[in-house]
């Protein structure tokens, strides 16, 4: 019987089970960022440890650094005690850092793969939630906490309870207008968002084989909203094409045999699943979601959920807080619903093709006057190559402002918040109570292009129409 991906990975590097069942597994590829890794190396310090495998892990800074303000020291006291407390463990552990001057910072999920760091048939951890957008690449990617980063930086190591894997197999041909943010929201609207609990994703189908790698890094992102811990697509041609040339990817001979054992740990054909989810690419429509959860998402052109339409007590008190929080009325559409702020970015949908394809269309265009709108690219070198192409500037004459590299409005854990209760159409990946700063913000997740469309707007707006693509 074949194996899958997510068996010959976690096979391969397990070290031992524990007594409680878990596996001690051998983690590849360590990340860290500014906000999770200060107490980490704090208890190394009082344990009087040092890093154990210092080149396995890699530091950047993302979630505090300010994105207006690219000068040290920032104005943000905070965010810059945080960020001068990562450069001196950095120095002191022996740790790779890509800081503000290297031309390389960004978001830890951007970074990685534009690196070469992030390879097929590895293990990587990060003390964040969206690690596993890593799993695009073939690799098992999880999101961990501040006692398992401690752990990691000391022994390479964690803990870590077997999985499940789930299928999920999307094929056809999605429509005009219809993205891989899209995609995402429509297996978490259908699986929910607990779905994926104690499942590992694989991602399969005619879509994923012709996604590019950034639309297989969107999917994989968000699989954590799906209750995945971790979800990834079996490595191809297209992988090894974006990971050749690389600063971190093999090279010469060794390139040759990395490929191939890649090609070796993709999922058998004869692999047995715990479960398997067959979608199909026309049912797939522009979507948004209404309310406090990323499964709490309609089509477009769909109303948002009446009370009366849970199906039980548990699922009409969860959506009647989210009408009350949301300031939405049920039964009524979506469309038309005004936003006061649009922002395009975050470890989702923060990449160059991301920038590149609303750039298509919003040339021309002006944001509407009562919207403030702003691009954060993921990484300084996203930034840098949307320049070259004019990107920034198509942005910027529409009315978005265009700021350096971070995760900006995503979370804000930096100075780019909402204010009060103001409504936002994102491209990130929570919409959770409060996420974007504001204890009474709100947030509306959407592709990238559909943020552009409300920004124009100034509503919640079907791309295909403020666009004219044929649906």
């Amino acid at each position: 019987m074949g194996k899958t991906l997510f068996q010959k990975v976690w096979e391969s590097h397990s070290v031992a089970t524990l007594s409680n069942g878990q596996t001690q597994l051998l983690i590849d590829t360590h990340l860290i960022h500014e906000v999770t890794s200060p107490q980490a190396f704090g208890m190394l310090r009082d344990l009087g440890l040092k890093v154990a495998y210092p080149q396995r892990t890699f530091a950047t800074v993302d979630h505090i650094v300010p994105t207006d303000q690219r000068e040290e020291p920032f104005s943000d006291s905070l965010a810059d005690a945080m960020i001068k407390e990562l450069n001196r463990n950095a120095k002191e552990f022996g740790v790779t850092y890509f800081d503000l001057r290297s031309g390389k910072q960004g978001i830890v999920h951007v970074v990685g793969p534009e690196q070469g760091i992030t390879q097929p048939g590895t293990t990587i951890a990060c003390g964040d939630s969206h690690t596993a957008t890593h799993g695009a690449f073939g690799a098992i990617a999880f999101g961990i906490g501040t006692t398992q980063v401690r752990d990691i930086l000391a022994t390479q190591t964690m803990a870590l309870s077997p999985m499940k894997v789930r299928r999920i197999n999307v094929d056809g041909e999605l429509r005009p207008g219809v993205y891989a943010k899209d995609v995402i929201l429509h297996i978490i609207r259908l699986l929910g968002a607990g779905g994926g609990k104690g499942y590992a994703y694989e991602y399969g189908g005619s879509i994923f084989d012709g996604f590019t790698m950034e639309e297989r890094m969107t999917v994989c992102n968000m699989s954590i909203e799906g209750g995945a811990r971790a979800g990834y697509v079996n490595p191809d041609e297209k992988t090894f094409e974006y990971l050749k040339g690389r600063p971190y990817s093999p090279k010469g001979e060794e390139w040759d045999k990395a490929v191939a054992a890649w090609r070796a740990v993709a999922s058998d054909a004869d692999a047995v699943y715990d479960d398997v989810v067959n979608i199909r690419a026309e049912d797939v429509p522009p979507t948004v979601t209404w309310g406090v959860s990323p499964d709490q998402a309609i089509a477009v052109n769909e109303q948002v959920p009446t009370v009366e339409s849970g199906t039980n007590a548990e699922q009409r008190i969860s959506i009647q807080e989210a009408l009350e929080y949301m300031k939405l009325e049920g039964g009524a559409p979506i469309k038309g619903t005004k936003i006061d702020v649009a922002f395009v970015g975050s470890c989702t949908n923060g990449r160059l093709s991301d920038f590149r394809e609303v750039a298509r269309f919003l040339k021309g265009k002006k944001v509407a006057g009562h919207v403030k709108a702003i691009a954060v690219p993921g990484s300084q070198i996203v930034d840098v190559l949307a320049r070259q192409e004019g990107i920034d500037q198509v942005f910027t004459d529409a009315g978005f402002e265009w700021r350096g590299a971070g995760c900006s409005m995503c979370l804000a854990m930096n100075p780019d918040k909402l204010v009060g209760d103001q409504l936002c159409a994102s491209s990130s990946n929570r919409n959770f109570k409060g996420r974007q700063g504001s204890p009474t913000g709100r947030t509306i997740l959407m592709s990238p292009l559909m943020v552009a469309a409300a920004a124009v707007t100034g509503e919640v707006a079907d791309a295909r129409e403020v666009f004219a693509l044929s649906a």
